[in-house]
């Protein structure tokens, strides 16, 4: 199965499914940590966001910059990200515990580097 996709220029792309799914390793003092996956680095960040402290809600929050390099390129994403504590929904699933961590992204740019 694949999909056809209309790109900002116009034209027809095909994928496969789960080809789109990029790695993104989060990167701090110059080390490379952990690995988030996402089919675009907004998504990666917003999963590396959850893994912040959380405040007790998204109004408490500090905003911490966190960087992720895509795999296989010089391209590093800058965010702003937080993460905050909130009840879960009435209708959870019997797993999910009482309190989730959500976590929110603004992009601050796109840095290159010279080198890996």
């Amino acid at each position: 199965m694949f999909w056809h996709v209309l790109n900002w220029h116009g034209a027809v792309k095909t994928m496969a499914p789960d080809s789109d799914k990029r790695n993104f390793a989060l990167r701090e003092d110059g080390d490379e940590s952990s690995v988030f996956s996402g089919g675009t680095p907004r998504q990666a960040a917003l999963k590396a966001a959850r893994r912040l402290d959380p405040a007790d809600g998204e109004d408490q929050a500090d905003p911490e910059e966190i960087r992720l390099r895509e795999k296989g390129t010089h391209k590093v994403h800058i965010y702003e990200a937080w993460a905050w504590v909130e009840e879960a929904p009435d209708d959870k699933p019997d797993w999910m515990p009482g309190d989730i961590t959500k976590g929110n992204v603004s992009k601050q740019g796109v840095e290159h580097l010279d080198e890996i």
